[in-house]
């Protein structure tokens, strides 16, 4: 079953939700979205093919996929498997029309530079969550010895010399940048000589990028602390690798947990990518117990206290389930403030959350949320990826029925949403846009595939 949509689709169809229904059951969790996207482009370091194994069908997957065909790479997906041949790769420029969608397309450039030693990527596009400037990108690929010119909207990146190699620098991140750090290891993966990430981003996804790079022979310690160093390598070759769990996945499905009062199981996890939502989730008053060592049971109470959240890169509290931690935090007892320190435009969940009944004042970049009694079902617009999530968290709790527009934004995170709140017992449906139905009864029973 295909969990995305097209995009006349999207834009015609919404997710009714009928909330107060408790959840049981177990969840499977998928593959990292931030993690396959960085794999996927990764896999043109390699000269031969590569499998990726544990991908998320989803629609950035596919974007992906359609922008590695356009530079002439051969990208076939079957269920949650890809397999990449890069070993010809015919053009260096990537089209404008599918990096304008996808932030992540920009992730090209590094590897382009160090197969080919030119590459001619746009500006990137995606959600509309404030500034993400590519500058700690370029000034990263000038230090190892490209030159960069914008020009009309196109970064154009080229290495002169005979063999057009980027040679290893010493490289400090003004900010650690996961997009920047993901670069820009890549690019050094075949650089000449050593290259140092000082200040990197220490997300699991940059671990799991640099597993992938290692597992095709790429020389790289650190990843995962905040200095990388990388040896470069003549070439990469062919290797299976399979993504890590999506910690953000898991941490929405924690807060569906949690704000509908209901015990699930979730898996495969990595705990410890979860640290800090959990430390939030314990000071609210939520306990977890591991029933094996990547399946999480939650254990949720009937009244929670409030908290303080704070954003921060990685190991602090993940900018991507600010918004359905929030949800959560309408029905506290008490005030929550949240500080969101990541991305600048990062709450517009809040006026559509105040439309079903909670209460939150937005002041600069904090959120004060004052718990309420109850939510209320209404229509509601997802402004970003997260901000959907959010509200579709919200929706299982409140009352009556949820309307929830902007589902192009849901169908780019998360694979098989319905389908899986479906199976945990949620009564929700996507429907066009002018039906006003009763929820139809949904069998459940078969397990849901990924194909």
């Amino acid at each position: 079953m295909s969990n995305f949509h097209s995009s006349s689709e999207e834009s015609s169809s919404v997710l009714q939700i009928w909330g107060k229904t408790p959840l049981s059951g177990h969840v499977n969790i998928s593959g990292a979205k931030n993690a396959a996207l960085v794999v996927i482009a990764g896999a043109l370091l390699c000269s031969q093919d590569c499998r990726i194994r544990n991908v998320p069908l989803l629609a950035d997957v596919t974007r992906m996929g359609e922008l590695l065909s356009a530079l002439g790479v051969k990208f076939q997906q079957h269920g949650d498997v890809l397999d990449i041949d890069a070993t010809h790769i015919s053009h260096s420029k990537a089209p404008y029309e599918l990096v304008s969608q996808l932030r992540a397309s920009f992730f090209v450039i590094g590897p382009l530079l160090a197969r080919l030693g030119v590459a001619r990527v746009p500006l990137p596009g995606g959600c509309s969550i404030g500034a993400r400037p590519v500058d700690l990108h370029v000034r990263g690929l000038q230090a190892m010895g490209a030159n960069v010119q914008i020009d009309h909207g196109i970064v154009h990146a080229y290495v002169t010399g005979a063999n057009k190699r980027l040679k290893g620098a010493k490289i400090y991140l003004d900010y650690p940048s996961v997009g920047a750090t993901e670069t820009l290891m890549m690019a050094a993966t075949l650089a000449e000589g050593e290259t140092t990430i000082e200040n990197a981003a220490q997300e699991p996804e940059v671990a799991d990028l640099a597993n992938f790079c290692r597992a095709m022979g790429a020389k790289i310690r650190g990843a995962g602390t905040n200095t990388i160093v990388i040896s470069g390598v003549p070439s990469l070759h062919t290797t299976d690798y399979s993504i890590i769990p999506d910690r953000i996945e898991a941490g929405t499905f924690l807060m569906a947990g949690a704000i509908t009062r209901s015990e699930i199981t979730l898996s495969p996890i990595i705990p410890d990518h979860l640290t800090a939502i959990l430390s939030k989730m314990q000071e609210i008053g939520i306990r977890t117990v591991m029933e094996s060592p990547n399946r999480m049971r939650i254990l949720p109470k009937q009244r929670y206290r409030s908290t303080d959240i704070e954003t921060l890169p990685y190991p602090g509290f993940p900018t991507d389930v600010q918004a359905p931690f929030m949800s959560l935090l309408t029905l506290a007892e008490g005030d929550s403030v949240i500080s969101e320190t990541v991305f600048e435009n990062r709450l517009g969940h809040v006026p559509e959350l105040n439309r079903m009944g909670a209460d939150i004042r937005v002041k600069g970049n904090h959120a004060i949320v004052r718990g309420v009694p109850m939510l209320s079902g209404a229509p509601v617009v997802g402004t970003d990826l997260r901000a959907s999530a959010a509200l579709v968290v919200a929706a299982l709790a409140a009352e009556g029925k949820t309307t929830l527009q902007g589902l192009q934004h849901l169908d780019r995170g998360y694979e098989h949403l319905e389908l899986k709140l479906q199976k945990l017992g949620a009564k929700l449906q996507r429907v066009q846009e002018d039906t006003t139905t009763e929820p139809i009864p949904i069998s459940v029973d078969s397990p849901i595939s990924s194909t």
